[in-house]
């Protein structure tokens, strides 16, 4: 039996099913109901956060002949034919490998007929930005003057490329990456009903290292998954990622605060013969200052760094022995060393240089 990934078994297929993003799915539900269709509209925002998924279900939700909250009812014929992804109401056209004038001239040949057996005929153009300038031209007549039964949506992960004029023409939407604790939520009510036995902390990670994708968490849930054969815990989680467990980064900081160079060499090398990814090591520290410095600054950092409590409390006590200068000047080295380190001969003298630096530039200033 095939398997089919958890991001295109779980695509969400109401408005109500996705995460993240009430305020364009409120929006454009309210659109629905009130019967006030724009004739263009651009999503934009990082990758994985529902920009195709909701202009999918948008398409379909504005053909619906039985919609009561604005989202598609699933049951009528018209939901029915458009769940197909051959229905020639809607239209996906991936602008990365169709960018050209000749591309958009024969998609305004196109426009020019009628939908069949639905209201609106819907074009979701992907990648807008990858359009040339020739065919951005192109596009902008038919932007102008659309027929009645037509409504395009453009999709794109970099607005700053797209025309002024473009974007002067479109209903403009702004996706929001996801929370650490909606996504979380969300892995908790898919693993539930896949069967896959979990641990919260496990969650959290893999959530965290989705970084706010949607689609990205679900495929590294995937990988962890196979690689745990049902029964994913905060251990397998983090020997598949390759990020480091918070108590060896408290352990390292500690060494970092106390500017005990030998064993914070000592500790490099144990990490470095544990087979772990010095980059992501260093990725690993400099995100770990930045969540000693919110626990430091921030009125509610628990709200922000979403931690059990046990966790949280070693964090706030770490945070208060550093000050914000020794912190934020953590954060500023390792990060630079992340981008280094991927591309260095010698990874593990480069951390150990980092380190050494940071420890002798707090202890200069002192």
């Amino acid at each position: 039996m095939e398997h089919l990934a958890l991001y295109r078994k779980y695509r969400p297929k109401t408005f109500e099913e996705v995460i993240g993003q009430d305020h364009i799915t409120k929006t454009l539900a309210n659109q629905v109901l009130a019967g006030k269709v724009a004739h263009a509209y651009l999503f934009t925002g990082t990758r994985g956060t529902g920009k195709t998924s909701i202009a999918k279900i948008f398409a379909r939700a504005i053909n619906c002949e039985n919609t009561k909250t604005g989202s598609p009812c699933g049951e009528c014929d018209a939901c029915k034919r458009l769940a197909s992804d051959n229905d020639v109401n809607i239209v996906e056209i991936d602008a990365a490998s169709n960018n050209k004038v000749d591309d958009i001239r024969e998609l305004r040949e196109k426009v020019k007929f009628a939908p069949i057996g639905a209201k609106y005929k819907v074009y979701i153009i992907d990648e807008v930005h990858m359009l040339s300038d020739s065919a951005f031209n192109a596009l902008l007549k038919t932007l102008e003057e659309p027929p009645k039964y037509v409504v395009f949506i453009l999709a794109t992960t970099e607005v700053h490329k797209l025309p002024q004029t473009i974007l002067s023409r479109c209903v403009r939407f702004d996706f929001r990456l996801v929370s650490v604790s909606e996504l979380t939520n969300h892995l908790a009510r898919i693993f539930d009903k896949e069967g896959i036995n979990y641990d919260h902390d496990a969650l959290k990670i893999i959530a965290s290292a989705g970084e706010g994708s949607v689609r990205d968490t679900l495929s590294i849930a995937d990988c962890i998954n196979a690689y745990s054969d049902g029964n994913v815990t905060k251990e397998k989680v983090l020997k598949v990622l390759g990020v480091t467990d918070y108590d060896l980064l408290i352990d390292f900081f500690d060494k970092m605060l106390k500017k005990d160079i030998g064993e914070v060499l000592t500790l490099i090398n144990q990490i470095d013969l544990m087979g772990k990814n010095l980059s992501v090591f260093a990725k690993d520290i400099s995100r770990h200052a930045r969540d000693l410095l919110t626990a430091k600054t921030c009125k509610d950092p628990n709200k922000i760094l979403n931690l059990p409590s046990e966790l949280f409390e070693k964090f706030k006590k770490q945070a208060d022995e550093a000050d914000e200068k020794q912190l934020i000047n953590f954060m500023q080295l390792f990060s630079s060393a992340e981008s280094e380190l991927r591309y260095a001969l010698s990874t593990r003298l480069l951390l150990e240089t980092t380190a050494l630096s940071a420890i002798v530039g707090d202890a200069k200033k002192n």
